[in-house]
Formats: structure tokens, sequence, C-alpha cells
């Protein structure tokens, strides 16, 4: 660890995931190569608007610092400017809460052009509130002549601002066009009627290796598995990946940002093209990490970030996974529950069978005579359908398949009965 830090926490009002959100925060700045070398916590009625703890608790915190002589003083909790201020005066050391740390993780872990813009458009919006009035330090700026009410010129701050506001705006144009070409792929899917499922959660539960278990059980020559690994945020970028079904059925894979207590709103906001793909999703699969002692929490942090991105009302088969960690007698915890470890490569095939169940509701079984001049359209079936038998006739040859109503009607001239 290159650095060290204090971690602090305020209890407001006895919350019950407290001891939880402090072990979490020590993870996140873990995930920063940042060493925790001692916490302090207070309970409070609410927040001190001035101070975020009480006089008397930053007093005991100076003391912590001077004695440990850490790099920073890390806080559980979203600070204001105001807060940010008073408590630098006092500590006089860096200061950083639970969204700069996390903005700090996404910024580190982002690969592609557009998690890196979202990123920095999020810390910008997150530093824009944050900086620091036009202190002694802070030199007039000639405004140049011609201009009514501008004679004083413009502060440091003010420039500051403007730039960050400009910087805001270039991104959001780049990122526009990313959104775009995401948006025209979504479109090219729909019309290609292959469903579409996300998968979710709360940040390593485990999304990405249930996509490499299916990409490798379905589609071992692909060569396409994603980034896995257990760290937070391991992945920050959308990756979809079609699974072939044996039966010539297939879906598409979404494996998305994992979520997180107390996520950055500015994070939200600015993946919001990333996170589209969530609620655009015929049916969501929601992973959850049921060895961590806080499963029940997470399941409720998750739901609440899908209520918020406008997801919450999707099919959900809920996925509880690393059952190979957990000792203690499984019980059925939501309904649509699957459990399974996708490590061990145990339950995969049973997720995938309830996804067929769920999303393949508009097959019918049917039979059918194709003339031999048209073998596009048998074609079409042999990729397309399941077929269960194959007969050559005088006429034509016969198939009996399973197949998507729709290709049942649209060759309905074909159609027999038996």
């Amino acid at each position: 660890m290159e650095q060290k830090a204090i971690i602090v926490g305020a209890n407001i009002n006895n919350q019950e995931d407290f001891t939880n959100s402090m072990e979490e925060l020590k993870d996140l700045v873990y995930a920063c190569n940042i060493d925790v070398i001692a916490k302090t916590t207070q309970q409070l009625n609410q927040v001190n608007k001035a101070y975020y703890l009480g006089k008397g608790k930053i007093e005991e915190l100076l003391e912590l610092v001077h004695e440990t002589d850490v790099d920073m003083v890390i806080f559980n909790d979203e600070l204001s400017s105001t807060q940010i201020r008073n408590l630098e005066e006092i500590l006089q050391c860096k200061l950083i809460d639970r969204t700069g740390i996390i903005l700090e993780i996404f910024a580190k872990r982002a690969k592609t052009k557009e998690a890196q813009m979202q990123v920095e458009i999020a810390k910008l919006q997150y530093m824009l509130p944050r900086l620091i009035g036009a202190g002694k330090d802070l030199s007039r700026q000639s405004s140049g002549y011609g201009f009514r009410n501008k004679g004083k010129g413009e502060t440091k701050l003010e420039l500051d601002r403007r730039k960050i506001k400009n910087r805001m705006s270039e991104l959001s144009k780049e990122l526009e066009a990313l959104v775009d070409r995401r948006k025209n792929q979504r479109k090219k899917r729909k019309r290609t009627e292959i469903p579409v499922i996300a998968l979710v959660g709360y940040t390593n539960a485990g999304k990405s290796t249930i996509m490499n278990e299916m990409v490798e059980l379905y589609n071992p020559s692909a060569n396409k598995k994603v980034f896995e690994k257990d760290m937070l945020f391991a992945t920050l970028e959308t990756s979809v990946r079609c699974i072939n079904l044996t039966d010539n059925k297939k879906f598409l894979l979404t494996d998305t940002v994992g979520f997180i207590s107390k996520l950055p709103h500015q994070l939200v906001k600015a993946f919001r093209s990333t996170l589209e793909e969530v609620r655009e999703a015929d049916m969501l699969i929601h992973v959850i990490d049921y060895s961590n002692p806080n499963y029940k929490q997470q399941i409720e942090v998750t739901k609440e970030t899908l209520k918020e991105l406008g997801a919450d009302r999707i099919p959900t088969i809920y996925a509880f996974n690393k059952t190979d960690l957990v000792h203690d007698e499984i019980f059925k915890v939501e309904e649509n529950s699957i459990y399974i470890s996708a490590k061990n490569k145990t339950g995969i095939n049973e997720l995938v069978s309830e996804i067929c169940k769920k999303v393949f509701t508009q097959y019918v079984n049917c039979n059918m005579i194709i003339p031999y001049d048209k073998g596009s359209v048998l074609s079409y079936f042999e990729d397309n359908a399941n077929i269960n038998s194959t007969e050559y006739k005088f006429n034509g040859v016969f198939i009996s398949m399973e197949c998507k109503k729709a290709d049942c009607e649209r060759y309905k001239q074909y159609a027999i009965s038996i």
C-alpha cells in the first residue's frame, strides 16, 4: 500500500446497515491501494452541516491524524463544499468522501473511450459544486473592455467553473455520438427478434463469471470471454454476447456495471446511456453473492437502483451465486430463484433452462412441406428452428419442428396438419 488513511463514518439514527457500510468503505479504499490504519465513528441524530461530525469528535480525529501521520481522511458519506472547507482548515490533510473514492476506482478501471468519457463527466459534475469560493489567493483577472458591469473581471473560481462546464459540454457531444451508435445497435437487435437478457446486481456478485461460463458452455469456439476478477467494479463496459443454444434458439446476454450502496448519482447519470441496455432488456438476471452476509441489503440496493433507472418492472430471475461458499442450508429467498456456483460450473444449465421457459414463449410446434425449389426457406428453418424430424416426399421436404409463431405465420402456405 502506497498511502495510509483513516476512515470516518457518522451513524445517523442507528442505521441498520452502518457496520456493513463501513466495511464496504474499507474495501473501496483497499481497491485504491490505500491502507486503512484506523477507523472512527460517531452516533448522531443528524449530520453536522458544517463539520459532518460533532466538534468533540473532530478534535479526537485531529489527534488521531497527528498520532498516525496519515496521508488522508476518507469519509463514508458525500461531503458538501462547506464541510470540506471547514474540515480541511482543522485537519490540514487531504480529504476524500465515499463518492470521491468510488469515482477514483471507476477512473482506474475504465478502459474503453466511452467508459473513460462517462467517468470524466461524472468527476466534473462532482467537482463543480465543490470548487472552494474566491479566497484571498485567487487573483482577479482582467476582463477586457466593452462589456457593461464587467470592470472587476472574473475570479479564478469563475474561470475554473467555466472551464469545467466547457469540458463537460465537449464530452457530452462526443458521448452523444457513441450513444446514437448504441441506439442503432439496439434497433438492429430488435429487428432480429432475438431476446436480450441483462445481467444486473451488486458489484463483485459474479455477473462476468456467469457470462463467461455461458459462453464457454454454448459457444466454446467463439473465444469471447469478458474480463473477470474478484474485485469491486471489475466491469465498467457493457459487453454483449450471443448465446447459441443446441435447439437453434439464441439470446443476447449483456454484462453491465455493478451497483453499490450509495452509488453516486453523478455516475448513474453519466452511465445512463450504458445502463439503457438494462432498461431495454426483455429479462433481467439479478445476480446475488449468496455467500455475502449482507446479501439481503445488496438485493434491496440493486432493486432501488433498477427503480431509479426505470427497469424495475422487467421480468427477473434471481441467480443466487457462490453457493460453493455457503455451508448453511439454502432457503428460497425470492420467487423465480436459481441457486448456482458459476466458479464451480454448477447450476448454469438450470439457469439457461429457466431463461428459455420465460423468454421463448412465442414458439409453436409446426409441420411443413417445403417445395424442393424453395431451398432458401428450408435453409432458414435449419438455422432458426428446432427441427425434430425430416422426411423427403415426392412434392418436397417434410419437416416437423418447433419454431417462432411469427415464422409459422409467415410461411403458413407450406404448413400442413397431421
